[in-house]
């Protein structure tokens, strides 16, 4: 006889790196559930221990329709055989299988965890049958899913408008209390640092800080992640001349990436307002800066904007003039009293801004 309630989680991104879909599971198992996590088999995957059941499948196509069309099918058959008490659909791309398969199951309960504002995303910028494709998705099933949640109070105000579906928010928020394994690391300069860290797509504000740089002396811009951009911003930096003072550190392992981010100065969340989808995004890296008690400069997007100035943990830059990101590092960098009252301010914030306290909203949608 089977106890446990059985929870089977939808994803299309790597399993091995999602750490949002990591902390739910997680939530999930002390609440006494059983989880299956459906994913697929990517290049970069790296092997995970987890206290979860992990499905990876391989696919044939990797991304576009093809992929999109693939992976549903296999996932609407694959759920059409097994008994589930709950499915989690996480994003756009997987909620047609979901959806479609929950209808066949009187006993299921469906819950829909949007990750992104996914038909505003900045990919779709410009490609408007693919964008209206998705648009049309959102149309069809938002207003049909009884539990649904997303990441940023922008997002659920944006649905709500629009489907008046009572969506809630979860953020994505760092544990408080995370297991980090404590190594000494060190940066490959002895200057000030400005971190990115993060993937690194387009609309970042790389290169706007790249360029700050001819304004500051003494500080270097440090980049960790990878991304589709890596190739095109290591060439931009041997055009402004500035190898001596951009450092790119690849990819870092989730344990060791707080060590980084402590050892730095300033953090950078200068996201750009490529469609709605970035507007209304909450980066992770702006969380992991308070939680490091590093001052922030960020850009002028309203869900950043409102962390920031809310919580009072760094400076906002109105432009991305490089000239006055620039300044925004300078007042940090050499105001002592300020940057004392951003960390004190952060030694606050995080006690709030934490998945400790984030992931007790989940109980509405899986003890109710």
């Amino acid at each position: 006889m089977h106890n446990k309630k059985r929870v089977f989680v939808a994803v299309t991104n790597d399993v091995s790196t999602d750490q949002r879909v990591h902390k739910v599971c997680t939530y999930l198992i002390k609440k006494g559930f059983d989880i299956t996590v459906y994913g697929r088999v990517l290049p970069n995957t790296i092997p995970v221990d987890r206290s979860y059941k992990i499905h990876r499948a391989k696919h044939w196509f990797k991304h576009n329709f093809l992929f999109y069309a693939e992976y549903n099918l296999r996932l609407f058959f694959y759920l059409l055989f097994k008994e589930y008490d709950y499915i989690i659909s996480n994003d756009l791309d997987t909620l047609t299988a979901c959806f479609v398969s929950s209808k066949f199951k009187s006993k299921t309960s469906l819950v829909y965890d949007s990750h992104e504002l996914f038909s505003e995303g900045p990919e779709l910028q410009g490609r408007n049958f693919v964008k209206g494709f998705w648009k049309r998705l959102e149309d069809l099933f938002l207003p049909r899913i009884k539990k649904s949640y997303t990441v940023s109070q922008s997002i659920v105000d944006f649905y709500n408008d629009r489907y008046q579906n009572d969506m809630g928010l979860i953020r994505n928020l760092p544990l408080l209390h995370r297991k980090i394994r404590i190594e000494e690391v060190n940066f490959p300069t002895q200057n000030k640092v400005v971190l990115y860290q993060g993937v690194l797509n387009p609309g970042r504000g790389i290169k706007p800080m790249i360029k700050a740089l001819h304004f500051i002396d003494g500080v270097d811009l440090v980049i960790i992640g990878y991304g589709k951009v890596e190739e095109e911003l290591k060439t931009f930096v041997e055009l402004e001349k500035l190898e001596g003072r951009v450092h790119f550190l690849g990819r870092v392992a989730h344990e060791i990436l707080p060590n980084y981010t402590a050892k730095a100065d300033v953090g950078m969340v200068l996201e750009e307002p490529l469609g709605k989808s970035f507007e209304y995004s909450l980066p992770n890296k702006l969380f992991d800066y308070i939680h490091a008690e590093l001052p922030v400069i960020s850009g002028n997007l309203i869900e950043i904007n409102r962390i920031v100035k809310t919580f009072k943990v760094g400076v906002v830059v109105e432009s991305y003039d490089p000239k006055a990101i620039a300044d925004a590092v300078k007042e940090i960098l050499e105001n002592e009293s300020l940057r004392n009252k951003i960390k004190e301010n952060q030694r606050k914030a995080k006690t709030e801004l934490c998945w400790e306290e984030e992931e007790k909203k989940l109980d509405h949608y899986f003890l109710n």
